[in-house]
């Protein structure tokens, strides 16, 4: 009975970088320029794991409708998208939308900054 817990705990031991190796690439954004925005206006939105490995898609939310923005340019630290012209004027969240494939499914994940489309 010792034994196998033990065991048990060697395993979670050894299986916890893999835990953590497994949100290293989280994409996550930290900050946004400008901060006030029109229609057509590209922004720069800036953090880290932005890559096209990691953000396959990118949405202005307003908890009410999702609009998908068009990425003019995209590196690991940076991603810039363009403002579409059917959002109208508010306060926008941001949304990334994840890569999927079979064995793990796309997600998307609601980012802690803000954009004002005036």
């Amino acid at each position: 009975m010792k034994l196998s817990l033990i065991a048990v705990a060697v395993a979670v031991f050894l299986s916890f970088p893999l835990m953590l190796g497994a949100q290293a690439n989280f994409p996550r954004m930290t900050s946004v320029d400008p901060m006030t925005v029109k229609v057509g206006d590209v922004v720069t939105a800036s953090g880290e794991h932005l890559d096209k490995d990691n953000v396959a898609e990118l949405f202005l939310t307003d908890n009410k409708s999702d609009f998908k923005v068009e990425i003019t340019a995209q590196e690991a630290t940076a991603i810039k998208f363009r403002v579409p012209e059917s959002v109208k004027a508010g306060r926008f969240g941001l949304v990334i939308r994840t890569p999927g494939s079979a064995a793990n499914p796309a997600k998307d994940y609601v980012q802690p900054v803000k954009v004002t489309v005036e």
